[in-house]
């Protein structure tokens, strides 16, 4: 029988001893594996985190105490050992389990992410509100280094260490997002991984701290705490932690439990802001992700014995962005390309292979790389700033203020736009074209294939009067003409597949061959609809709107209908019979895509159905009034 098998509740932990806990972290690895290779899901992220997570959940007492995980990709562990194991096949699909934390599935899961940086400011707050309520626990922040380049992350640390508010935040330290870590703070840590002074030091200070008894005053604690840190200073070796005015730990074994429990305990004694330092190794015990981390941070179903992934070589929009991306910069000097931390994931590798010094990844940091890109602009450069739908969002004041007020040519490309599968609610790009199309002096375009990406990109660099966004799914593109020269596309100009005669659907960028499919089906059902690539939702195509407005219009979109491309037709159409398909006011969960399409009525067949029972009533009532 596992270990595994009878670890129900973090309670059952604590009965363990170290040699059964190392056990017991085996058999999670493997049963992680096991599982996301049939799932697919963030394997490496998790691998690194096991014997970290055993050892929080050993010491604490959750739920009393409150863990808090920054972007939750790393805590398949966590949710094994709390009461979650039997429906962890359900990873990611729908009506399982989700793959981040989730408030609606656990009291374990304090606060529910999916984005980059947020965990020190919540558990912040929850420590404040603790002690406002005269209540005692402790409250544990987990971040990983790669979140460290999130601004967010900075300015909780910042008011943490003002406050003095009593917390522990643990730094998940295993040199990578999902591809290396860039920056200062990168490099800030390694150097304090690195230095053998600071350990010898660090080593020698933590023992005496910790060998005062426990019914030491808190005064003589803060007295020993203060001149840790004063010899620290005095030997050059402060951390930029402990300037902010939170202790420092560290750096630890991040994969021995004896050191982590050995650490945790003696911090969880201790009243104040303190910062725990903890080197891990992304994809640790399973070779594959440990050789390869970014294939492995979020694979897709896998061999688990030979690591061989089941790979779907088709085109994506991401490696057509990449690759076209790549030809237009080999004759244009002034292409620079922008991401934060998404450089595989936004297919920019390919770019950044060819023109390693024009390609820029500022780590999760999406408002700063938009006001970088807006700095590029200003001195003649044409940023191409590729960003995930669900992200950008968190750098929306900076597209207004830095460049649209400004007019300034910045191009974003807008990965993952509508539905993107099994990250469920926290990744859905499903509100960017609501977002965008409010703001003046942007250009906001969709294409419904790969060629037409691939002008709609050409058009958008050589637009020289404000912003252009082009956003695309997480799809595959079925053909492209490699050797057909790229083509201007007139700013705001529709493409009139044909027009109908019971009415037409206009649809916007993946959802046109869906919507040409549909009408396939409403031909046999004895419905004549015709169809309209919009291709921009801002401009509009005033006149071929108005050329068909004598007629029913139904609008397609993968985005919600609250503010989308169908409210700015109905905007422009007062008076027009007008039915809107797309996502209604709710949050999409997990799934995977297809599922989530149909069940949001995204699909031939249920826009068919929509759209027969539409033009049915309109029929209807057409005849009552004759």
């Amino acid at each position: 029988m596992r270990i595994l098998d009878s670890i129900n509740t973090p309670a059952d932990l604590k009965s363990l001893s170290i040699a059964e806990l190392k056990i017991l972290a085996e058999e999670i690895r493997e049963f992680i594996i096991r599982t996301v290779s049939q799932t697919g899901g963030h394997l490496a992220p998790n691998l690194g985190a096991v014997e970290l997570t055993l050892a929080l959940h050993y010491v604490f007492d959750a739920p009393t105490d409150k863990i808090i995980w920054d972007v939750g990709h790393q805590s398949y562990t966590h949710k094994i050992i709390t009461g979650r194991k039997d429906k962890f096949h359900t990873l990611r699909q729908y009506g399982g389990i989700s793959g981040f934390p989730s408030r609606d599935e656990s009291e374990y899961d304090v606060f529910g992410t999916g984005h980059a940086g947020t965990s020190i400011s919540a558990a912040l707050g929850i420590a404040v509100a603790r002690d406002l309520k005269g209540e005692d626990y402790k409250v544990i922040a987990v971040i990983g280094d790669g979140a460290l380049t999130a601004g967010m992350a900075y300015e909780g640390l910042n008011q943490l260490g003002f406050l003095k508010t009593d917390m522990i935040v643990v730094l998940n330290d295993n040199q990578m997002s999902i591809s290396k870590n860039v920056g200062g703070m990168s490099s800030h840590l390694s150097r304090i991984a690195t230095s053998p002074v600071y350990r010898r030091l660090k080593d020698k200070l933590w023992e005496m701290l910790n060998e005062l008894p426990n019914t030491v005053s808190e005064p003589a604690i803060d007295l020993m705490r203060r001149i840790k840190e004063s010899i620290r200073s005095l030997a050059g070796q402060t951390t930029v932690f402990e300037e902010l005015g939170i202790s420092y730990v560290g750096p630890i074994d991040g994969h021995d439990l004896e050191q982590l429990i050995d650490t945790f305990k003696r911090v969880k004694r201790l009243r104040g802001p303190y910062f725990v330092h903890v080197i891990t190794q992304k994809g640790y015990g399973y070779r594959p992700a440990t050789y390869d981390p970014t294939t492995y941070h979020g694979p897709g179903p896998f061999d688990p014995d030979t690591g061989e992934l089941i790979q779907d070589d088709k085109l994506t929009y991401s490696k057509l962005l990449g690759k076209t991306l790549a030809e237009l910069a080999a004759d244009d000097e002034r292409i620079v390309a922008v991401t934060a931390a998404m450089l595989a994931g936004t297919g920019l590798q390919y770019f950044k292979e060819r023109f390693p010094e024009r390609c820029f990844d500022v780590g999760i940091a999406e408002q700063h790389a938009v006001t970088f890109s807006a700095g590029l602009a200003v001195e003649g450069l044409r940023p191409v700033c590729a960003i995930y739908s669900t992200f950008l969002q968190r750098a929306f004041d900076q597209v207004i203020h830095d460049v649209a007020i400004q007019r300034l040519p910045v191009v974003f490309v807008i990965d993952r736009a509508g539905i993107v599968g099994g990250d469920g609610v926290t990744h859905q790009g499903i509100f960017d074209v609501s977002y965008l199309r409010m703001i003046p002096n942007i250009v906001v375009m969709a294409p419904k294939d790969g060629d037409e990406f691939r002008d709609m990109l050409y058009t958008a660099i050589e637009y020289e009067d404000g912003p252009v966004a082009i956003r695309y799914p997480k799809a595959t593109v079925d053909e492209v003409d490699w050797r057909r020269p790229m083509r201007k596309i007139n700013i705001g100009e529709a493409e009139v597949l044909r027009v109908g005669v019971d009415g037409n659907i206009v649809a916007i960028g993946s959802m046109v061959q869906t919507a040409v499919e549909a009408s396939k089906i409403l031909k046999q059902r004895g419905y004549d609809v015709g169809i309209i690539n919009a291709r921009f939702v801002k401009p509009l195509d005033r006149d071929v709107l108005q050329s068909i407005a004598d007629r029913p219009i139904i609008t397609v979109e993968e985005n919600t209908v609250v503010g989308g491309f169908g409210a700015a037709v109905r905007e422009m159409l007062t008076g027009v019979e007008i039915l809107n398909v797309g996502i209604e006011d709710e949050f999409v969960k997990h799934g995977s895509r297809g599922e989530l399409l149909e069940i949001h009525g995204l699909t031939p067949n249920k826009i068919a159905s929509k759209v027969g029972e539409f033009l049915s009533q309109k029929h209807r009532i057409d005849v009552k009034v004759k």
